[in-house]
């Protein structure tokens, strides 16, 4: 805490993110920057799961003082059982925030029980979505929101309907993340030598049923190499064996214009995404990412519920079933959106 923390009237401030996912936390950037605004310095302790990489996403802007685990649901391959799962979990979260003071919690959240960590942390200011009368037993006071219910993905809905009615925002806020500059450095060179215009293709996917294909995505990146492209393929490290089969399909004589990374920070995955001209990709965190640096975004959807929470860079691909979707009908779009000084001036020397 600073020196001018004792004179700063603004509230000691935690903020409870709810969703496990890099996109969600994505999402709810803008927000989390508002709210550190009315708080004590200028800052927030974010509260979120490990999964979202919030230090890696947000770490370096000055907002953030800091990020406490909330560990309820680890990835799958980890084999575990997070130390905040259940109701027992949950009061360990709440004593462990007890002794950092804070005088108000910001939940992000429908769950009544995540007001449980709160009521035991003895925090005195809890605010919420207020969505069910429990939970408002158990938050300070309002004003609450009612559940979004319409067809696009509800997290970005109610986030921001949620800081309109605290005033945070008057209108709903586009997600914009800041590019480290280390990472950015690093992202430089390994993309070195890769022709331009540059495409980033997102291949991973948290749920099977967000899977385009190893095949698609291999028919894609020959096509865009076809069409003189330089292809960047990204994806984590539990998805080397998906990366390896996307590159297995592609020609030998065509993987010298394409570029496969699944090592490296998530800081250097958005530094990397903001090098791209165009990304594709799965509903995924990588894609979400790119269009919160502002890179033109073609989101591969399928039947699922809209993304509107970017529509002037971000694009979804729609049909009745995922495999509806065709590499032919992607390159199209893809080419489409690269704007035409791109074919002659690499992207990279104006960020020079």
């Amino acid at each position: 805490m600073s020196s001018t923390s004792f004179a700063d009237p603004r509230p000691h401030t935690a903020v409870l993110h709810q969703w496990v996912g890099m996109g969600d936390l994505v999402w709810h950037v803008p927000y989390l920057r508002r709210i550190a605004e009315t708080s004590r310095d200028g800052q927030i302790s974010l509260i979120a799961s490990p999964t979202t990489f919030a230090w890696d996403l947000v770490g370096h802007e000055p907002w953030l003082r800091d990020v406490i685990d909330f560990d309820r649901h680890p990835r799958r391959e980890e084999g575990r059982v997070g130390r905040h799962r259940g109701v027992a979990g949950l009061l360990r979260m709440g004593w462990e925030l007890r002794p950092r003071r804070f005088e108000r919690i910001v939940l992000l959240t429908h769950h009544t029980n995540r007001s449980l960590v709160a009521t035991v942390a003895r925090i005195p200011e809890r605010l919420g979505y207020g969505s069910s009368w429990l939970q408002r037993r158990l938050l300070s006071r309002g004003p609450w929101i009612e559940p979004y219910r319409g067809p696009a993905v509800k997290a970005y809905k109610d986030v921001s309907a949620f800081a309109t009615a605290h005033g945070w925002a008057s209108e709903p806020i586009v997600p914009s993340l800041v590019v480290r500059a280390d990472a950015l450095a690093m992202a430089r060179q390994r993309l070195a030598g890769l022709p331009r215009p540059l495409v980033a293709l997102a291949v991973g996917s948290s749920e099977p049923y967000k899977q385009w294909g190893a095949a698609r995505f291999s028919a894609l990146a020959s096509s865009l190499v076809h069409a003189r492209c330089g292809v960047l393929i990204l994806a984590g490290p539990a998805e080397r064996a998906l990366v390896q089969a996307v590159m297995n399909g592609i020609a030998a004589p065509l993987r010298d214009r394409v570029r496969a990374v699944t090592e490296g920070s998530v800081a250097e995955t958005v530094a990397a995404m903001s090098l791209a001209h165009v990304c594709v990709g799965n509903d995924t965190g990588a894609a979400n990412i790119a269009a919160a640096v502002g890179t033109p975004t073609w989101i591969i959807l399928g039947p699922r519920p809209p993304l509107e929470h970017d529509p002037q860079t971000l694009r979804a691909l729609v049909a009745q079933r995922l495999e509806d979707i065709t590499p032919g009908d992607v390159v199209a779009k893809v080419l489409g959106s690269l704007p035409t000084a791109t074919l002659a001036v690499p992207r990279e020397a104006v960020l020079l």
